[in-house]
């Protein structure tokens, strides 16, 4: 059920206003332009309906593998912070000339041990994670979802999909359980072979 707050992104004019972007573009879908849209993350809007009334999803797609690498460092910082009890996260700042500082070595030493704390978690496969949509009804602008994909990467096809699939209620997300290894160690395995 929707709140009772009007956000804009419930609103008419803003539904016209995306109708008509989307269909001078001729796809079912608006990339948001964000600094964290990747490969694998992508902030994108369409138009679905909810409760039976068209309106506006604020949406991130990403894929399986970056969930998957996301919950494995959540996990690691948790125990760092265990750990070392000052522990409020690293902190990358840039030279006047845009290069990263180095860390202090009390940094330097809590991110080794988030690294070794990342490879034992992998090794062990002690997260597992899989496909998933969240839908939020509180968000700040329409209906906010989220959603991991088991795709190597997040393109226009695979929104394009997504969205159809959504709209047509026949998306069927895999509910098995994936571990993934960091791209560094794939390719040191691959070159041991």
């Amino acid at each position: 059920m929707l709140t009772k707050h009007e956000n804009d992104g419930l609103k008419p004019e803003s539904i016209e206003g995306l109708k008509q972007e989307l269909k001078a573009s001729g796809k079912s879908f608006k990339i948001i332009p964000s600094e964290d849209n990747s490969e694998e993350y992508v902030h994108f809007r369409f138009l679905g309906l909810y409760e039976n009334k068209e309106v506006i999803y604020d949406s991130v797609l990403f894929t399986l593998r970056l969930h998957h690498a996301s919950e494995v460092y959540e996990l690691a910082e948790h125990k760092a912070a265990q750990k070392f009890p000052n522990f409020e996260g690293i902190h990358y700042e840039e030279d006047e000339n845009g290069n990263l500082k180095p860390l202090s070595s009390h940094e330097e030493e809590i991110g080794w041990y988030i690294t070794e704390i990342i490879m034992d978690i992998e090794d062990e496969e002690a997260v597992k994670v899989s496909e998933f949509v969240d839908l939020d009804t509180n968000h700040d602008y329409g209906i906010g979802l989220d959603g991991a994909l088991n795709v190597e990467e997040i393109n226009d096809a695979v929104i394009a999909k997504f969205i159809k699939d959504f709209n047509e209620e026949t998306l069927v997300l895999d509910d098995t359980l994936y571990s993934f290894q960091s791209a560094e160690e794939e390719d040191f395995d691959e070159e041991e072979s």
